[in-house]
């Protein structure tokens, strides 16, 4: 499942440069992910960066409009790649 950005962003901007299919862009006003590009980070690593560096609980979360299987998200991932 893709994730999301909720209105608790704050814009610090901490979760694009970490992303590594490049899914989170500056939106207006705060930062979007393209399902389309997340994989969870599935493929890259065990956790989901965007997670890790984001500094406000609960500004990230699952995306419930885009639910994915584990393997539609490593075939993403190797799409990207």
């Amino acid at each position: 499942m893709a994730k999301m950005i909720t209105s608790e962003c704050i814009n610090c901007g901490a979760c694009e440069a970490d992303c590594p299919n490049n899914a989170i862009s500056e939106g207006d006003p705060i930062y979007l992910i393209d399902w389309e590009k997340c994989t969870e980070c599935v493929g890259e690593s065990d956790s989901p960066h965007c997670l890790e560096v984001c500094p406000v609980e609960g500004a990230i979360i699952p995306d419930a409009g885009h639910v994915e299987t584990l393997e539609e998200l490593k075939a993403k991932y190797a799409r990207l790649h």
